[in-house]
């Protein structure tokens, strides 16, 4: 390792360049070497000492990641826990220097490269790296799992430890400057203004005057400009017409609803649906278990099995009591809800007299605070001022004092400067001079590593790579066995293609058998329905029953004594116009919600009748469909047969 000799700002930026390139470097996708000939391209503008300090560095970085990133991993857990992951490099440089350069670098420039950074966070991991503790415990024992315990204590553990009292001084030296802070006062010149020294511009020539075009008369605007096009009156007629026509059409559905319902259904009917290979398999086993269940069910009649009619009229009566119960329910719910709106109103409108009262005596409690405010701040006001006078006086002493002492930190500043220059210039010469001697050295390795090497290797393809391996094999036996897989290959696909190839045809056939199938049921479904439609027109329906309960005709009374109240409470209440207008305006606003309410209620009251006579129909259709179903199933299952 070669010692870099530089000034103390261009340590810092030599760091940086280190950092920078780890940063940029990616394992996996390139090696070392090429990735450090990449960095010393990037490096052309440092001298030959620099770029062998930084490609050095570089590359003990890379080989010794795994203990470097022991301690990192360890800092940034204990005590970097709020330090940046981006300067994880950053440390494992320093790490490095400090393990395996120290020795060679000295600690004054050691010292020098660690005060070219930043203090906190260099104070920081110094003094977690450089605790004997953990040298001598934890970091011991996870070296000692890559390399040898005995020489990981020879090399790098003991000399860490001999380092530790001169790095603890380092570290408590950073300590102060973080607790201690010093400015330098930098002394400004004044700039001096001068005159610029500008040439005097010629005087411009007066340019000639160009003639000014004259432009071309314009032709006039078609009159047809200013004209609404033709365009427009005929699709106002067509619109009209339209209407018209639509109007009429209107009046005809009107009077013929059920006719136009009927013809629409029955064109719906008959609209061709293509059917893919799922919807076929699905439909025919929905019909075959249909046939299934029937056969079932007629089977059990056979045997002696019971009419079910009497189950059905008696749960008929019963759905209906549930349905006269639920109805009830409801209404009750509805005029219980109407009754609390009511209450709700009338506890509004009381609420709106103790407000009024509250407000009144809060505008009095308000004039009274704010008189205290006013006082309170005029008293403030006069303490600031006597404050301010003092604070004054004190600043007229200060400025005295300060200049004292800028005066005599300027003369220590001067003579530690001087010190300084002697020690510089003597290290400068002891410096020059190591570097030309390690200059020649290198120049006579790159002279030895620029000979060409001859490398000359004949390869035999049917020899094996003898490495003595069972299943070892030259490249030319590798090849026979490739093609003998590939005919293997190629004869199992042909196979698997003609298996294909007979599963669809079987499968084709299998979707031909059930569109028959599907084709005889919708026959026979249609001729069911067309039946169903018929008894449906026989029957008369029946008409909505009125339901009336004494809880109903008590909470309607109690209703129509809260509206009394409420409007008898509204006549004595006093309020202002803006007031009543919003009260008012919320009040119609809530009695349309109540009402809009009410006549869901209704509504769904109706449809709960139209669902129970809709189910009592369903209920004798479906009894009717029993009793003659058993022929058709009959039918169907000889032809199936």
């Amino acid at each position: 390792m070669v010692k870099m000799v530089s000034h103390g700002k261009h340590i810092g930026k030599h760091i940086a360049i280190i950092v920078q390139q780890l940063n940029n470097f990616n394992p996996e996708s390139q090696s070392v070497e090429d990735f450090l000939n990449e960095s010393a391209k990037t490096l052309q503008t440092l001298n030959v000492t620099e770029e062998k300090f930084v490609l050095d560095t570089l590359a003990g970085c890379i080989a010794y990641k795994s203990l470097l990133d022991v301690v990192v991993n360890a800092f940034f857990v204990r005590d970097g826990k709020y330090c940046l992951v981006s300067e994880r490099n950053l440390y494992i440089v320093i790490c490095y220097l400090a393990t395996f350069q120290l020795e060679e670098l000295g600690l004054q420039h050691f010292s020098r490269i660690v005060k070219s950074l930043d203090t906190a966070k260099m104070q920081k991991f110094l003094r977690f790296f450089f605790n004997a503790l953990y040298l001598n415990t934890w970091i011991k024992d996870e070296w000692s799992r890559f390399y040898d315990s005995l020489y990981v204590k020879e090399n790098w553990i003991d000399p860490l430890l001999r380092w530790q009292p001169k790095v603890q001084q380092l570290v408590e030296q950073l300590t102060d400057k973080l607790s201690n802070p010093t400015t330098t006062v930098k002394t400004s010149t004044v700039t001096q203004p001068k005159k610029f020294n500008l040439t005097v511009p010629k005087p411009r020539a007066i340019p000639i005057p160009r003639p000014i075009p004259v432009l071309e008369k314009r032709p006039p605007a078609p009159s047809s400009t200013y004209k609404p096009p033709k365009e427009k009156k005929q699709l106002e007629e067509i619109k009209t017409k339209n209407r018209q026509k639509a109007e009429n059409t209107r009046d005809s559905v009107k009077s013929k609803p059920a006719l136009q319902a009927q013809k629409i259904q029955s064109k719906a009917d008959n609209i061709p649906i293509k059917l893919n290979a799922a919807a076929i398999l699905r439909e025919g086993a929905l019909y075959q278990r249909k046939m299934e269940q029937e056969l079932k069910r007629i089977e059990n009649l056979l045997q002696g099995a019971g009419d079910p009619s009497e189950f059905l009229e008696w749960q008929k009566q019963m759905r209906g009591k549930d349905l006269e119960e639920q109805l009830a329910e409801i209404e009750c719910r509805r005029l219980q809800g109407k009754l609390s709106h009511e209450e709700a109103v009338l506890a509004h409108q009381n609420v709106t007299q103790e407000n009024k009262k509250k407000a009144e005596l809060m505008r009095e409690e308000k004039a009274e605070l704010m008189q205290q405010y006013a006082e309170k701040r005029l008293q403030e006001q006069q303490e600031m001022r006597e404050l301010v006078e003092q604070v004054v006086e004190g600043h007229k002493n200060a400025k005295q004092a300060k200049i004292k002492l800028q005066k005599y930190k300027q003369q220590i500043v001067q003579e530690v400067c001087e010190e300084n220059r002697e020690l510089l210039r003597q290290a400068l010469e002891e410096e020059e001079e190591k570097l030309r001697k390690r200059y020649e050295l290198i120049q006579q390795i790159r002279a030895i590593e620029s000979l060409p090497r001859l490398r000359h290797k004949f390869v035999d393809l049917t020899e094996t790579g003898g490495h003595g391996l069972i299943c070892e094999m030259s490249i030319v036996e590798l090849r026979e066995r490739l093609a003998l897989l590939k005919e293997a290959q190629k004869a199992a696909e042909e196979e698997k293609r003609d298996q294909i190839i007979h599963e669809k045809q079987a499968k084709e056939q299998l979707l031909l058998d059930k569109l028959d199938q599907i084709c005889l049921f919708r026959a026979e479904l249609g001729r069911a329905a067309a039946l169903k439609q018929e008894e449906k027109k026989r029957k008369p329906q029946s008409g909505e029953r009125p339901v009336k309960d004494e809880r109903i005709l008590n909470l309607q009374k109690k209703i129509v004594e809260k509206k009394m109240e409420r409007k008898k409470q509204a006549g004595l209440l006093k309020i202002t116009p803006q007031k009543t207008s919003i009260a008012s305006r919320k009040d119609s606003w809530q009695w349309n919600h109540w009402k809009e309410m009410e006549e869901s209620r209704e509504r769904q009251f109706k449809n709960l009748q139209h669902g129970f006579m809709a189910r009592e129909t369903a209920q004798k259709m479906a009894a009717y469909e029993a009793a003659r179903s058993g022929a058709t199933a009959c039918i169907l299952r000889s032809e199936v047969q």
